[in-house]
């Protein structure tokens, strides 16, 4: 079973920017496409954004044209690089391994405040 890591959550003011890390482990992380969920206080998680394993993207509407996933295979991690961040954009963040039963990490919290 792939164990995931996430990590870079924090404080930032809105219009600042955040990187989330995401580390897998076992050897297949290159089979999988992975993705970055989020679930702010009493709502339900959504799909932020997507990446297959061959690098193809999909985002949600909210965060078009501000967030940007990507990953490194030889370094089994996936990114979400976040700017212009809003104060909806408050959250735990998830990564997940996309497939039936695919693991979760342990989450970490983004909160975008002045």
């Amino acid at each position: 079973q792939v164990q995931l890591v996430e990590s870079g959550g924090g404080l930032v003011q809105p219009g600042g920017s955040l990187r989330l890390s995401c580390a897998a482990s076992g050897n297949i992380f290159s089979l999988f496409a992975m993705a970055w969920y989020r679930q702010a206080p009493a709502k339900q998680r959504e799909l932020v954004a997507d990446i297959t394993s061959g690098g193809i993207t999909n985002y949600a509407d909210s965060v078009k044209g501000r967030f940007t996933i990507s990953r490194d295979n030889a370094k089994k991690t996936v990114y979400l690089q976040m700017n212009s961040l809003k104060p909806e954009d408050t959250a735990v963040y998830y990564c997940h391994v996309l497939r039936v039963g695919g693991a979760w990490g342990q989450g970490t919290l983004v909160t975008v405040s002045s």
